[in-house]
């Protein structure tokens, strides 16, 4: 598009420009009435838990970006995907045609495909406790205290290796002395109600205090199917928390937590961009150009249903005056059952059922010690996770007679690790920070595949794994992998508020099974020229390499950091569509590289008015990709010589800006004008960037008024999101070699709200 293109353009020159005038969202007082605050922008006050110990965002030689409950109201976030390009190379979307379901990838990094058989490239930690599936990881954030995105490999502090980042949610504890409550309604667009609810009360004055938290979040279908009026894409969701927390001692503190989120969602509808195969074939596009129209073969009250719960018991020891012993231990359960229409038409070709029965449990231990210029941390993790899923795929209109394809897997993942992390002071500007992780992960798959069809020939048909496979594989359902990852960071800081760092980190991504294998096809790839089969991937690996600056000036009014970095990857992880029907192969597809800048800034040139704004820039290749086929039908490497596909999910920039200005009405109170505008640029929607898996960039406009009375306990907002209804595509399914399945979802149309809220 010429104008994507012009915008492209005038953000990268005006990037210095922009960076002396602006800030990120993360940029912000930590108190939660700061969206209008008069006092200046203490920026570098800004504390965040990163290296597992408080710090100023100043002093923190990482990238990361912190939002508080002020940023995200000024978001007007309601659940993760509210921070859509709110960061800089951070692209978190709903996916993968689940409501419940979280895409998310950092300086184009994810997880490639839903199934459970993939690790995700992005962490997610509650409290410190990892969540590892991105079902149900599309979390509320009704009592969060902070959202801390991380950006890079992270290892050597958190609990799971992964070679993106991570994304820390920090709840907020209950206060020991004093009653604390807010809560807010809201009503918008399609009839959208959000109820939220937080009460903090001390049970035992300075000793024993129990917070309850809820969020009730109900809105009607966006998605009109114009064959029968059914709605689709709606919202259904009721969270609840509660945390007790117990100073059992003037050393001993005691947190439990237990939550629980409830979903009953109609099916989330995406739209065709190919021509669909089979018996009754369907042209793209099949209801014309998209205006949130969308066609089912479901016609009965299919939906979507989660049910997640989760408990967590955390204990803070301090065994001396440097040295914490800190221990969290959790349970998680997540149930969803999803009803998915993969082609997004009222043929039959890929709509399938998965019903998902998960637990883990973890248990992480650390030990910290802080001295006058020698700080550190020592941690040991273990993860034991079992996953069954039974999943349905219906196809009559593949074959032309009634067709389904039942499966039924189980695997079971135990991950251990003992990580490490130090920072030594040679002087009280020049420090070193040493990490080292090590890893080991056993890995254990089964899964069985039976057809049922009134057509003989296509019923009756099972692939069993292990079990079908001729020796040595047939018995090759367990593995192991283990890595060593260290990092090194070098950290100067020429004033109190200012820094200067250079790191190098490496990352792990453990290796499995192809959760998706129906046959001998899906298993057999070409290695060194020669067909053979691989029942299993490799390990993904990356080395990054990062140099980054911070600084606060004029006494918090300007703060800016920004960093450079380059990531080497060697076996990176794909699944990419087969050229026969039904195939999927998984592969260890070769190495990529990814390059890339980051800035955030903010600028408070008065008392009222604040400006903030971040980029984003990325510049990914894949530097080698075998698809592993002799004579594949679609291919990234179709010659063996010349790559032609670029990198998912990997938009060149991510650019955002945002302001907000506050007018003083006397004793009556305030009010706040804000508004901003992300920007992301085009990118592809699958690994090997099918023609109708691209969306060509976008900008996202949203707006707000507040009044605040002058005590700031009640406030009435009302707001706007995606202001020129743009129409943008967030995800997509390829399964082209099931009837040639490409399809794309999109986000929200324009929407309004009005809120009232209390908080004391």
């Amino acid at each position: 598009m010429r104008f994507t293109n012009y915008a492209r353009t005038a953000l990268l020159v005006g990037t210095a420009g922009l960076a002396s005038l602006a800030n990120p969202l993360a940029a912000q007082d930590s108190a939660a009435d700061t969206v209008a605050d008069e006092a200046p922008a203490e920026s570098g006050e800004i504390l965040v838990t990163a290296r597992r110990r408080a710090e100023r965002l100043i002093d923190v030689p990482v990238a990361v970006t912190s939002f508080d409950q002020a940023d995200l109201q000024r978001t007007q976030s309601i659940d993760l995907s509210g921070l859509q390009a709110a960061a800089p190379n951070l692209n978190l979307v709903q996916g993968r045609g689940s409501a419940a379901s979280a895409n998310i990838f950092i300086r184009g990094l994810g997880q490639p495909d839903a199934l459970q058989t993939f690790d995700p490239a992005v962490g997610i930690y509650v409290d410190g406790v990892y969540l590892s599936r991105i079902q149900g990881a599309l979390l509320g954030l009704f009592d969060v205290e902070r959202i801390e995105v991380l950006r890079g490999p992270q290892g050597t502090l958190y609990g799971k290796n992964t070679t993106g980042g991570a994304i820390s949610i920090v709840s907020r504890k209950p206060d020991l002395d004093d009653v604390r409550a807010a809560g807010s309604a809201l009503y918008g667009s399609y009839d959208q109600i959000v109820l939220n609810g937080y009460l903090s009360a001390p049970l035992v004055t300075d000793r024993v205090a129990l917070s309850l938290a809820g969020q009730y979040d109900k809105r009607d279908g966006i998605v009109t199917d114009p064959r029968t009026g059914r709605k689709y894409n709606d919202r259904d969701s009721l969270t609840a928390r509660g945390i007790l927390r117990v100073q059992a001692t003037d050393t001993i503190e005691l947190i439990a937590s237990g939550d629980y989120n409830r979903q009953r969602n109609a099916l989330t509808l995406g739209y065709a961009t190919a021509n669909l195969g089979g018996v009754r074939p369907i042209p793209a596009q099949p209801d014309g150009a998209y205006d949130f129209r969308a066609s089912t073969s479901f016609t009965g009250d299919e939906g979507q249903r989660l049910d997640h719960w989760g408990a967590s018991l955390t204990a803070n020891v301090e065994l001396s005056d440097a040295i914490t012993l800190t221990s969290i231990t959790a349970w998680r359960k997540l149930e969803p059952d999803l009803f998915i229409d993969i082609d997004a038409t009222q043929a039959e070709l890929g709509d399938v059922f998965v019903g998902i029965d998960q637990r883990q449990f973890s248990q992480e231990v650390q030990l910290k010690w802080d001295t006058s210029n020698f700080r550190g941390v020592f941690g040991l993790f273990y993860l034991n996770e079992n996953i069954r899923s039974h999943q349905e795929a219906y196809a009559d209109d593949l074959f032309g007679v009634p067709f389904t394809r039942l499966i039924d897997d189980e695997q079971n993942t135990k991950s251990y690790a003992a990580f490490g992390q130090a920072t030594y002071d040679f002087t009280d500007r020049l420090s070193i920070t040493g990490g080292l992780r090590y890893t080991k992960e056993d890995r254990r798959y089964d899964r069985v595949t039976t057809t049922v069809s009134t057509f003989g020939p296509l019923n009756g048909l099972t692939f069993r794994f292990p079990g079908s496979l001729p020796a040595p594989f047939n018995l090759d359902n367990d593995i192991s992998f283990d890595a060593w990852t260290p990092s090194v960071t070098l950290s100067y800081k020429p004033g109190a508020d200012s820094q200067i760092y250079a790191s190098a980190s490496r990352g792990f991504k453990s290796g499995g099974f192809n959760g998706r294998a129906n046959g001998l096809a899906d298993l057999t790839l070409v290695v060194n020229g020669t067909s053979q089969l691989v029942t299993n991937f490799a390990p993904e690996t990356v080395w990054t390499y990062e140099a980054g600056a911070k600084a606060s000036f004029l006494d918090g009014r300007v703060y800016l950091a920004g960093n450079v970095f380059y990531s080497d990857f060697k076996d990176f992880q794909a699944r990419v569509g087969g050229g026969a029907v039904g195939v999927f192969p998984v592969l260890n597809a070769g190495k990529m590289s990814i390059r890339g800048a980051e800035l955030e800034a903010v600028v408070k040139p008065t008392k009222a008015w604040t400006v903030r704004s971040s980029l984003g820039y990325l510049d990914a290749q894949y530097e080698e990709f075998n698809d592993g086929r002799r004579a594949p039908a679609f291919s990234c490497n179709p010659t063996g010589t010349q790559i032609t596909c670029e990198p998912a999910f990997a938009p060149p920039i991510t650019f955002n800006v945002a302001t907000d200005y506050r007018i003083g009405l006397g004793s009556a109170g305030s009010l706040t004008f804000a508004g901003d505008a992300r920007f992301v640029d085009k990118h592809f929607l699958s690994v090997d960037n099918r023609a109708g898996l691209v969306e060509d960039g976008y900008w996202l406009t949203n707006a707000f008024v507040r009044f605040d009375d002058a005590n700031r306990r009640f406030y009435v907002q009302g707001g706007v999101k995606n202001l020129t209804d743009e129409l943008y595509r967030t995800d997509g399914q390829e399964f082209s070699s099931v009837g040639n399945i490409q399809t794309v979802y999109f986000g929200d149309p324009r929407t309004w709200n009005v809120m009232v809220g209390f908080a004391f």
